[in-house]
């Protein structure tokens, strides 16, 4: 993919997962990363490693995206090493402890809270602190990694859905407020990933054999976090310059 020569992608969660698979994509095609991490730095640093290995910088920054100052201190520290940030992927979250809670009429609001501030206001906090310098740059991405759970709207997801629904309607609003500065906003939304959640969730549906889980899965294969990260990717490049205010879904066409 082109025109990812020298650009700078700042990408929330990136120790592991899928913001592993896109730090390490987004190098191979030629940027420079920002990989944030919340409790591992040791994770973290195994992923700028790779990155350096294939010749692109990195750096890492703790912080926790619930954190609005946090938020504004990781920004302020990414543009001061590299410069600008004009890539940003909001992929850090929280998801699979709530498949499988209660009724939405029973659920403990303060459950649907920390959902919220995990997965829709650590969106919002990122996109405050980094975008405002992306409309000097000619072009600015930002990509939500939101779920297939957003459409789905499964019972006993209300939790989980209600705040990837708060984080794509974030994503469809930033687009068109600031497509006028040249900057695209996307939203990627997988399905079930071969990931520390996608285990997770396995497990909460009593699902013991991943093998059998893969053959019945789209394909024959449970999606990979290099498949969700090449649509990242793909939405950031000079192919996708003409793509914003736009979903698209990576879970095989069905879960």
């Amino acid at each position: 993919m082109k025109g990812l020569t020298d650009r700078v992608a700042l990408i929330t969660g990136a120790s592991r997962g899928i913001g592993a698979a896109a730090a390490l994509m987004f190098a191979e095609h030629g940027a420079d990363v920002a990989i944030n991490y919340h409790s591992s730095r040791d994770a973290a640093e195994a992923v700028a490693d790779k990155v350096r290995a294939l010749g692109r910088r990195a750096e890492v920054y703790k912080g926790d995206i619930t954190s609005q100052a946090d938020c504004k201190a990781i920004a302020e520290a990414a543009v001061r090493d590299f410069g600008r940030v004009d890539i940003l992927i909001n992929n850090a979250g929280i998801g699979y402890e709530t498949f499988g809670t209660p009724l939405v009429t029973e659920v403990d609001p303060k459950d649907v809270q920390r959902y919220l501030e995990y997965n829709t206001f650590g969106a919002l906090y990122m996109c405050q602190a980094v975008v405002p310098q992306m409309r000097a740059l000619g072009r600015g991405d930002v990509v939500m990694v939101s779920s297939f759970s957003a459409q789905a709207l499964r019972v006993r997801m209300g939790a989980y859905s209600i705040s990837k629904s708060g984080m794509e309607a974030l994503a469809h609003t930033l687009a068109k407020e600031e497509r006028e500065h040249g900057i695209r906003v996307n939203i990627v939304a997988p399905g079930l990933v071969d990931t520390d959640m996608g285990d997770g969730f396995l497990q909460s549906v009593g699902v013991t054999d991943k093998q059998e889980r893969a053959e019945a899965s789209p394909f024959g294969f449970i999606c990979k976090p290099e498949d969700v990260a090449g649509a990242i990717v793909y939405l950031c490049s000079e192919e996708g310059r003409y793509v914003t205010g736009q979903r698209i879904t990576v879970n095989g066409g069905g879960w």
